[in-house]
């Protein structure tokens, strides 16, 4: 691809991610940056978790994404009798053929809702990893490919509620990113109100983009320039969690290819066509946190990994803007 068709495509895909963020701002109000986070996972067509205590908008969160995009949606409610089959199909008994067929579960379109993940037992939550990681489903030996583009987005309460069970590191580590709703200030809540009075505006939310859309931000966010020392940057930040006496489980090498990729979206949605040490800071917390397993001993004592990765960054000598462009 030339230049002058990178820079088009980088140009028409910051376009249509800011459109999507600024249809989903029609439903949520006052969360501009977990709008904006979901929309680069998207981008990087990568699964997101979404966690907090309920009421807070998570489940419609992902309900306006869906309807932004012209792809086919399924919610699954996870429950704990919910079974791996429930979730990826199974074989079935064909009378007109007397054999067995297959019979696809609801994992079977573009984008997936796996609401209140953690409600589900652990083995049911690992039926989700095969289709988060590789894209298809492996069912009686018969390997099942999964529709393109295919994202998790998955809702989480946290893990001290009544009958929730903890994520498994490998189904943790699938996620590109978390992102926390909060609760929303009083004017944004007095918004809130005033929107929904008569309508839920999710109901007239419009898609303002389609599977070819999707298709193309891969490319355009593979086309932005990463140095060698944005790379090193991230190296040692990742690393810096490996080593760290409060972290028993630090970030994957699966985490600095997230990150990298992230800040490319990010450098993407801001107009430029490089990374910046800023676009990596912004994107290590929700792309870290999630993923950092404490030891006892520092959860005891009430340490956490938003903490950890504050004091990471803080420690971590970063690039200077004109080497990285430089370079």
């Amino acid at each position: 691809m030339r230049v002058e068709e990178q820079k088009e495509t980088r140009v028409e895909a910051e376009k249509t991610l800011r459109a999507i963020v600024e249809n989903i701002g029609q439903v949520i109000v006052g969360k501009e940056t977990v709008i904006r986070n979901l929309v680069l996972a998207l981008a990087t067509g990568r699964h997101v978790l979404v966690e907090d205590v309920p009421g807070v908008g998570k489940t419609t969160l992902i309900k306006s994404l869906a309807r932004s995009l012209d792809l086919s949606f399924r919610r699954i409610q996870f429950t704990p009798d919910l079974l791996p089959a429930d979730i990826t199909g199974t074989s079935v008994l064909d009378p007109e053929t007397s054999g067995f067929r297959f019979r696809p579960g609801p994992v079977f379109h573009h984008v997936i809702l796996a609401d209140e993940i953690n409600r589900a037992s652990p083995k049911t939550q690992s039926s989700l990893l095969e289709c988060m990681e590789e894209g298809q489903v492996t069912i009686d030996g018969i390997t099942h490919q999964l529709p393109r583009p295919f994202l998790v987005m998955a809702t989480q309460n946290p893990i001290e509620y009544e009958g929730t069970f903890p994520l498994p590191e490998a189904q943790l580590d699938r996620f590109a990113l978390s992102v926390e709703m909060g609760y929303p200030n009083d004017t944004e809540e007095r918004e809130m109100l005033v929107r929904i009075d008569s309508q839920s505006p999710l109901d007239a939310l419009a898609p303002v983009a389609g599977a070819g859309d999707v298709e193309q931000f891969r490319p355009a966010v593979e086309s932005i320039y990463a140095s060698e020392l944005i790379m090193d940057y991230i190296i040692e930040i990742n690393r810096a969690t490996r080593e760290h006496p409060h972290i028993y489980l630090g970030a994957s090498p699966r985490a600095s290819l997230v990150l990298l990729a992230l800040s490319k979206a990010l450098a993407l949605y801001e107009g430029s066509g490089y990374v910046l040490p800023d676009h990596v800071k912004e994107m290590a917390q929700p792309v870290l946190r999630h993923r950092l397993i404490l030891t006892p001993e520092a959860r005891w004592e009430d340490h956490t990994p938003e903490e950890i990765v504050r004091t990471i960054l803080r420690r971590t000598t970063s690039p200077g803007s004109s080497e990285v462009v430089g370079s």
